[in-house]
């Protein structure tokens, strides 16, 4: 599995000039790999990454032209130049969607934040300095090698493989690099192996984040402070008179808030995923239309800041790195249904507790969801629930306000034991 580990650097001020002059000429690059490739005559028998890898050819004549572009690594500018083709390819993917989209343009300098070293040019010191501190060395940045001050906060799998690191400056002026490596993950168990108790179901919510079938239930993060002095920064760079000093000044200050938001939701969701896929051998998550959600209105601000479709794609990627089934199950119905009985009540979402009028059971309305969340993903991998826990799963048909008077009740339901 390839993933990408992020780390601080600490460049001195020589440095940084030096590391913006190579991200200012990868992007003249770019820029002129894009006018090559629209000057290339139409030729239908030849695919996009043959016409890319044409112009990505001509790099030795275009150092013979301009001699400085021989002072970057010549992975980096082949990377640069492939950037095109992979820019193209995730444009044709949204056109497949159903998106509308335009053509490349040429990237502005406060555009083009990145350069990319391939499987050579670089190296990692990690003993270097202090505990958490190392020094990365980059290979010609501007004809010179160069070793920048980097904060290892956390460490890297010993037979991790780096195979390229991505130096980027963020809008705020700091600057990180992106390690892309490759790890032998651990296999995930196999189903039939699976025990009921070793699996949990998440109810993703609104005023909860999350509420799991063992009864947990996670508040959201709280960014109310955050979010108000956004608001402050924002008026206050409204103000600012457009590209001066004062509002490029401003305007790394409205960044640091946005980045500083990012980064606590960010650590939130990780920390999040990283107990559920250590903790459960399998994860049970709704299968959210977030898209639809939004769409419909009515506190859609909230919908787009929980960030349900961000946590899935992280609760995955933790679940690939730690060898654990992450199941995605239909959402419908989870919230209505009752998790004992199976019967369906219709609430209003102010209404937060579920009490079923067939059966009796009373509970949180989202832990009642997380419990029909995990029924429905042990259904899906095909692990037999026990008799101790096994809901009812099916039941006829039952009216919109009121139960009807027949009921189906399976065995193994606590209603035959319990009183309703």
């Amino acid at each position: 599995m390839d993933y990408s580990a992020r780390f601080r650097l600490l460049p001195t001020t020589e440095q940084r000039e030096l590391l913006g002059w190579q991200r200012n000429t990868v992007r003249q690059v770019y820029n002129h790999a894009l006018h090559r490739l629209n000057q290339l005559p139409e030729q239908p028998d030849k695919t996009v990454r043959q016409r890319v890898w044409h112009v990505r050819d001509e790099l030795p004549t275009w150092k013979d032209k301009w001699p400085e572009w021989s002072n970057v690594y010549s992975t980096v500018l082949q990377a640069a130049v492939e950037r095109i083709y992979h820019s193209i390819t995730g444009l044709a993917q949204q056109r497949d969607n159903g998106h509308k989209i335009g053509e490349l343009n040429w990237k502005k300098p406060r555009e083009f934040q990145s350069f990319t070293y391939r499987q050579r040019g670089f190296e990692l010191d990690r003993k270097s300095g202090r505990d958490g501190r190392g020094r990365l060395i980059l290979k010609k940045v501007r004809g010179e090698t160069i070793e920048i001050p980097i904060r290892l906060h956390r460490d890297l799998p010993d037979d991790a493989e780096v195979k390229h690191v991505s130096v980027k400056q963020e809008a705020t002026g700091a600057w990180y690099a992106s390690f892309n490596i490759e790890h032998k993950n651990p296999e995930k168990p196999d189903v039939e192996d699976i025990d009921p108790a070793d699996a949990v179901g998440l109810d993703l919510g609104v005023l909860n984040f999350i509420h799991d079938s063992d009864g947990r239930s996670i508040d959201r993060l709280d960014l109310s402070d955050d979010r108000e002095r956004l608001e402050r920064e924002q008026r206050s760079l409204s103000r600012k008179e457009y590209e001066s000093k004062n509002w490029e000044r401003q305007r790394r200050r409205v960044a640091e808030v946005h980045i500083d938001m990012w980064n606590k939701k960010r650590d939130f969701k990780h920390k999040l995923a990283h107990f559920y896929t250590r903790e459960y051998d399998a994860v049970f998550v709704e299968d959210l239309d977030v898209r639809g959600m939004l769409e419909n209105g009515g506190n859609a601000r909230n919908k787009a800041e929980v960030g349900w479709r961000d946590f899935i794609r992280v609760l995955k990627h933790h679940g690939r790195k730690h060898g654990c089934h992450v199941v995605e199950v239909e959402p419908a119905g989870t919230t209505k249904e009752c998790s004992r009985c199976g019967a369906e009540t219709v609430k209003p979402l102010w209404v937060r507790e579920h009490s079923c009028p067939s059966c009796g059971l009373e509970l949180d309305r989202d832990w009642n969801a997380a419990l029909n969340v995990f029924s429905r993903g042990l259904e899906d991998i095909g692990v037999v629930h026990s008799e101790a826990t096994t809901p009812v799963e099916t039941a006829t048909a039952v009216d919109t306000y009121s139960v009807s008077a027949s009921r189906v009740v399976e065995a193994g339901s606590p209603c035959l034991k319990e009183a309703a």
